[in-house]
């Protein structure tokens, strides 16, 4: 297991996707405006538009915040304009890290990125530098004790999904981006609640991580990016095994 996978199982297990519900609506409510805004709010007639919405909803975000995310998009009400930057830098180790922005204020957005990357044993790069490693992949998350692995995979496939994949604790269903809202629609229609849905970037490569300081590193850093104010999403390739995760927390 390794980059997105294993960093939203690490924030499943502590709770955070919970203890920071303000932060998560607040990102989702971002996307939803900037979709809204390029694409229009017809939310079947916005592909972007409703792959927000959908992870949203999946989130249990309330339907007036979405609405109102989406007039602020469209212009029906007053709202901040943001600006999409991505940045790419390397972490302890070599690790690739590639993050998204949406922000109101590019210099600060900047300023704060490079920042933690360097206070923390990393480095801001050149556009391209690692972006390359990362593609785009629909992923509709189940918790294991909530759906049994056969109905799961029938369902899945038989909705277009490219695999059923077992990450620990839960079942991931993995699809193209093209096809992530009709998987996710007719995973709905037959019941199947996930506890997360989003297309989000896998890398094609990864650094395996076996020392133990680098990987608190690593881990450190990861979280201070995706804490930081204006990032979006933070992808990763890091590598590190399950049984050095857990002596980290010990």
């Amino acid at each position: 297991m390794s980059g997105h996978s294993k960093w939203s199982t690490i924030k499943r297990k502590k709770g955070a996707a919970d203890a920071k519900r303000g932060q998560i609506f607040t990102r989702m409510m971002r996307e939803i405006t900037v979709a809204a805004k390029s694409g229009g709010g017809d939310v079947e007639g916005n592909p972007r538009l409703r792959t927000a919405v959908a992870a949203a909803k999946a989130q249990n975000m309330p339907k007036d915040n979405i609405e109102r995310a989406i007039k602020k998009g469209t212009g029906e009400l007053e709202g901040v304009t943001y600006e999409e930057i991505t940045y790419e830098g390397y972490g302890p180790g070599g690790v690739a890290f590639l993050i998204e922005c949406l922000t109101d204020n590019k210099n600060r957005a900047a300023s704060e990125i490079r920042h933690i990357l360097t206070k923390r044993g990393g480095s801001l790069a050149k556009a391209g530098a690692v972006g390359y490693l990362f593609e785009a992949k629909g992923i509709i998350t189940f918790e294991k004790d909530a759906v049994d692995e056969d109905t799961l995979m029938e369902a899945a496939l038989e909705a277009g999904a490219e695999d059923v994949v077992d990450e620990g604790d839960v079942w991931e269903v993995h699809t193209s981006p093209s096809d992530f809202n009709t998987v996710n629609e007719a995973l709905a229609e037959a019941g199947l609640e996930p506890v997360e849905a989003e297309i989000t970037k896998q890398s094609s490569t990864t650094v395996e991580v076996t020392d133990k300081g680098e990987a608190a590193k690593i881990m450190a850093l990861m979280e201070a990016l995706d804490e930081a104010d204006d990032a979006q999403n933070v992808y990763s390739n890091f590598d590190i095994d399950e049984a050095l995760l857990a002596d980290l927390d010990e």
